[in-house]
């Protein structure tokens, strides 16, 4: 390399620019942290109308139904949100149900409907060698498994194990029996009962909670495939010590024989119903924010989610009558409210409004804001509220802008008479899915989800109201409702004032790309280091991609002359610091080996041109491409050599927009989680071809 790599760099002109750029940005990144975005006087107007006192009222209220997807249970519940809807003053066209065919059968893109359900009791009961009752429905709700059949079988019990392999049934006779087993209900309910035989099946929880909690159920269902729904009978979950309490019987050589009873219709043609209100816009109606919750889960599921679709119930009434009493000036673009059964509801809905895209497709649907386990009382659950970004694939300031709301929520006393004492916990946090703002951000919306983590009720019959904090789902609430409303009335002034924040964050986040770019070049052999270089500055080329991305969609709210003047300066400030960190990795390259020449290596010594088209619409259903595969082409996904997680799945196929080659998908996955395989990326995408959810351009 020339002179540039010598001693003494620090006086050269890139490393003057980067020093400048430190001192410039430095000043913006600590405003970031302080200055708050929302007017003072609309966030004391939110603090005051918005009620989590309320809200946690409409979550006692919802965890009365069993809000199973595609059951009368979640009919109930549907019908209860709109008829607070309507006496909140929300007309017959501003709010109303949209009901979708859920009979296990029908397809909404990629995604199977589930089966409409609906039982009256059960019982499982232990006949030998003592007469014992174990659980009961409806009192607890969660003890048969969701999708269960009626049937009423007494049978001998035989212990499987985990019973989602088929080693665990090696040597077990389980035809006409009932198997017991720790895995997922559903999972072992189609190797017990159809593939080997077994009548039905009992399932209890046992891990580290369990064995704390040894009382609680866990929340498991038989979700039937469209070829299963006539061979499905049922099952139950038992809590941990009734589990071990049976399974210590079979170990000494008892004969345990159960006798398990549902009665009712079990599966059922029937609908998935999805709850809707609008606040019209006043300016660009058009325009579009979408707030998110999913209404279903088992009686009680307070938390998950009753806790969501109360607070966004609230946030609806709240923000209405503001409007309505003259207190707040209606938004200048509209809020759409939409309560929804997880997954498949959200992509019924989706499906069927096929203008619900974003402004990277020609959308005008700007933001979501998922709120999925917002109650959660912090004292008791040792809890703290997650913030989850959207993926490096749709880079937006919407992420700044709620970070921004929930640091003015840090800084406010929100108290409630029968609320917690907790201080208010959170975190802000890369993307990860596991809820419905995976379909928006897959439909270029940005989605951002509110949620809680650790929670050891999650799916269980320990997630109950008494442990929902009215204060917690008050402080989501002021922070959802804050993020919406200033972007939907942002004003010119207020845009120049949100670029300004979002730079300082943009060269922070490049500046901690940059370091975890220095950090993957090692000290060894040349051919590795030079490996490693590339691999590192695809990194930085990604990052400054995405962060002057998230510039530039301040213009999606304020498409303004000047405005794109500020954001533009901005982007080219990025630019220039993107290539002093690109020279300063360079040097960082050199000492660490004997290299040659000022450039990194290309990644790919023959990159693949070929480009991935998707032919669906929405997220893919979990289960792709290896439902659609056979043979070694199916057991790969279940080796060792495919290591791709959940969320790099999603991510590769957000990727594949129909622009990118396979290498460029590729590199853009590896920017975000590290260096992926050139052969699995290939092999995936391969593979989703065959599945026919993507072509070949």
């Amino acid at each position: 390399m020339t002179g540039f790599l010598k001693q003494n760099r620090l006086t050269t002109w890139p490393c003057r620019v980067f020093l400048a750029l430190v001192l410039c940005t430095l000043p913006q990144s600590v405003a970031s942290q302080s200055a708050d975005l929302l007017d003072q006087g609309l966030r004391n107007l939110l603090h005051e109308e918005l009620s989590g006192e309320l809200a946690k009222e409409h979550v006692i209220a919802i965890t009365r139904h069993h809000r199973i997807q595609g059951s009368r249970g979640y009919r109930g519940a549907a019908d209860y949100v709109l008829q607070q809807l309507r006496d909140y003053g929300f007309s017959e066209t501003d709010a109303y149900i949209e009901s979708f065919k859920s009979d296990g059968k029908a397809h909404y893109q990629t995604w199977q409907s589930p089966s409409g359900w609906d039982i009256e009791w059960g019982e499982l009961r232990m006949v030998e060698p003592n007469d014992e009752r174990i659980v009961g429905y409806p009192e607890i709700a969660m003890s048969v498994m969701t999708y269960s059949n009626a049937g009423d079988v007494t049978a001998e019990l035989v212990w499987v194990g985990k019973g989602t392999s088929d080693a665990d049934y090696a040597g077990k006779d389980v035809k006409g029996k009932i198997a017991l087993a720790t895995g997922y209900g559903g999972n072992v309910h189609r190797l017990a009962v159809l593939k080997y035989g077994a009548s039905a099946v009992v399932c209890y929880l046992d891990d580290e909670r369990a064995r704390e909690y040894p009382d609680m159920l866990q929340y498991t269902g038989m979700w039937p495939k469209s070829e299963e729904l006539d061979r499905v009978t049922f099952g139950f979950n038992v809590s941990n010590r009734q589990g071990e309490k049976l399974r210590k019987l079979l170990d000494e050589g008892q004969k345990v024989v159960v006798r398990g009873q549902v009665k009712g219709i079990g599966l059922e043609p029937y609908f998935v119903d999805v709850v809707v209100a609008h606040i019209r816009g006043s300016e660009l109606p058009q325009d579009e924010f979408v707030f998110s919750a999913h209404l279903d889960h088992p009686k009680e599921s307070a938390n998950d989610n009753a806790s969501g679709s109360a607070a966004i119930l609230d946030l609806a009434r709240g923000i209405n009558r503001l409007i309505e009493d003259g207190r707040l000036a209606r938004p200048k673009r509209s809020l759409r409210f939409i309560w929804v059964p997880e997954f498949f509801g959200t992509m019924a809905y989706l499906d069927n409004h096929p203008e619900m895209v974003g402004p990277e497709r020609g959308g005008s649907f700007l933001a979501n804001l998922n709120l999925d386990m917002v109650g959660e009382n912090l004292e008791l659950l040792h809890s703290k509220l997650i913030l989850t970004r959207t993926p490096n694939s749709l880079p937006s300031v919407v992420n700044d802008v709620v970070a921004n709301m929930a640091a003015m929520v840090d800084k406010m006393d929100i108290r409630t008479p029968r609320g917690s004492l907790s201080a208010f916990n959170y975190r802000v946090t890369p993307y990860s899915g596991g809820s419905d703002h995976m379909m928006f951000n897959d439909l270029k919306i940005p989605g951002v989800m509110f949620s809680h983590s650790p929670d050891y009720t999650h799916h269980t019959s320990e997630d109950t109201p008494d442990k929902v904090d009215p204060v917690e789902i008050e402080r989501c609430e002021v922070l959802a409702a804050g993020a919406a409303l200033h972007l939907a009335s942002l004003t010119p002034q207020q845009a120049i004032g949100l670029a300004h924040l979002a730079s300082g964050n943009c060269a922070g986040r490049l500046g901690a790309d940059f370091r975890r770019a220095t950090a993957q070049i090692p000290q060894s052999s040349n051919g590795q280091t030079s490996r490693a270089w590339a691999e590192a500055q695809n990194l930085l080329d990604h990052a400054v991609q995405r962060e002057t991305a998230v510039l530039g969609s301040i213009l999606q709210f304020a498409d303004n002359g000047e405005v794109e003047k500020v954001v533009s300066a901005l982007q080219d400030q990025l630019r220039q610091q993107h290539t002093v960190y690109s020279e300063l990795l360079a040097q960082h390259a050199h000492a660490m080996a004997d290299l040659s020449g000022e450039q990194p290596p290309a990644l790919h010594a023959t990159p693949d041109s070929r480009v991935p088209v998707r032919t669906t619409r929405g997220p893919l259903d979990f289960s792709l491409p290896q439902s659609k595969l056979s043979g070694e082409r199916k057991a790969w996904y279940a080796s060792k050599e495919f290591t791709l997680t959940g969320n790099q799945r999603f991510e590769l196929v957000n990727f594949a927009d129909g622009k990118r080659t396979v290498s460029q998908v590729r590199d853009a996955l590896s920017a975000e989680y590290g260096p992926a395989p050139q052969a699995v990326v290939v092999r995936y995408l391969e593979d989703l071809v065959t599945a026919g959810v993507m072509m070949w351009k």
